[in-house]
């Protein structure tokens, strides 16, 4: 529907950095935030997700700050975070640096006290005696009324609104299948007739919702994996798992891979507990996928190791150096350097070892994963030339075969070189 084969392009090559302001500094503030740009530019970020930044309903809040997702004014800025000018000035920096800014967008509820209970009280559904309704057991919003389309018009004016002053480059789509698909169609036609080539992020897995959307959630994978790493499974259940995600999808699709964000990260564990000593293999894993999309969560470059509380103050600690952005950065910078074929080809061997070859010819990378907790060893026969371990840097020239050594929960990317 929409011509977006430039921005699936770049998307395909890009990584993806979700940030949580208000847990991110003492501060909590977009200042506070503005002298990591340096940092993750240099880690190789390309897109920064920021959550939710409208001011957050008080009445029926949880906890003593609320839910980000409880907006009490789509076109104002929550002012715990700062003032509108530090946000341009966030954006416009981030642009120089030759990042992108996508702003967290909830299109299904609002806070009991958003201002269109007041100017606009028929923008939301009420029962019979006129009083608003919360969505399934979210005590803290009310639900916007999906057969008002003068709600839908004043949702999409206000998402305009912060493509027109602040220059955005797209939105992530909060459960965008609990808003009707015509809404977000229209939603992108209206914001790309004023800003072309947006990168739209849907966190969904409703197939039709590809008519607007760019990037979907990869829940089903990420299900799966916590199930396989923590009982003793096989790597043909991962394959499973790939095919049928892979046939859920058009063919074309997007996914967004991750091993934490706020949700998950809050209610369900960090990725430590989620994966144990395979969260980092997974990592690996989403960035050499065709079709994944990475998505690295704030402070997981840390690494992180403390759920984070959601509706109170809990904030990221950055007073050691971040073990793991190096790591993240040879992941990053990879991947914008490699252009590599959708094909796929599964490299057979331990049960517990997924492992496969990405690209042809001369631009080629083989990936191996150890999900076991103990060493293996896999030989990789290959046509005689040059190869390199990404991550060491070891060479091996003039080659035609390559002895793999995998530690517990180990990892080995190899590319061909010249």
């Amino acid at each position: 529907m929409f011509d977006n084969q430039d921005i699936i392009q770049e998307l395909k090559r890009s990584t993806i950095y979700e940030v949580n302001l208000r847990q991110y500094t003492p501060e909590g503030t977009i200042a506070a935030f503005m002298p990591h740009l340096v940092r993750l530019k240099e880690m190789g970020i390309d897109i920064l997700w920021f959550m939710p930044i409208h001011p957050i309903g008080i009445k029926n809040r949880k906890g003593s700050l609320g839910s980000y997702y409880c907006s009490r004014d789509f076109t104002e800025l929550n002012p715990e975070y700062g003032s509108k000018a530090e946000l341009k000035a966030l954006i416009d920096q981030a642009h120089a640096l030759g990042m992108k800014v996508i702003l967290d967008w909830v299109a299904n509820h609002a806070a009991w006290d958003n201002v269109w209970t007041i100017d606009h009280p028929e923008y939301f559904q009420r029962d019979e005696q006129g009083n608003f309704l919360s969505p399934y057991d979210w005590t803290d919003v009310i639900q916007i009324d999906h057969q008002n389309e003068a709600a839908h018009d004043a949702l999409r004016e206000a998402m305009c609104y912060w493509i027109r002053e602040f220059d955005i480059d797209g939105f992530r789509a909060d459960l965008a299948h609990l808003t009707p698909l015509h809404f977000w169609i229209k939603a992108r036609h209206q914001t790309e007739a004023i800003k072309p080539g947006l990168i739209w992020l849907a966190e969904t897995e409703t197939p039709a919702y590809y008519q607007a959307f760019d990037i979907f959630y990869a829940w089903k994978w990420m299900h799966a994996t916590e199930h396989f790493c923590k009982n003793d499974h096989a790597v043909h259940d991962l394959k499973h798992a790939l095919h049928e995600l892979k046939n859920g999808c058009p063919q074309q699709a997007l996914q967004l891979f991750f091993t934490s964000n706020h949700d998950e990260n809050t209610w369900n564990g960090t990725e430590f507990e989620k994966y144990g000593i395979f969260a980092k293999a997974l990592s690996v894993f989403s960035f050499y996928y065709p079709h994944a999309v990475p998505l690295i969560y704030s402070g997981q470059e840390i690494p992180n190791t403390q759920r984070l509380q959601f509706f109170d103050k809990d904030e990221l600690d950055w007073s050691h150096v971040a073990a793991y952005a190096g790591f993240y950065s040879i992941l990053c910078k990879h991947r914008k350097k490699i252009n590599l074929s959708d094909d796929l080809e599964f490299i057979d061997g331990h049960h517990r070892l997924l492992a496969f070859r990405r690209g042809e010819g001369d631009n080629v990378v083989w990936v191996f994963l150890n999900f076991s907790h103990h060493p293996i060893h896999h030989q990789l026969h290959v046509s005689r030339g040059n190869y390199r371990h990404v991550f060491s840097h070891e060479q091996h020239d003039n080659t035609d075969s390559l002895s793999i050594h995998l530690d517990p929960g180990g990892f080995v990317v190899i590319e061909k070189w010249s």
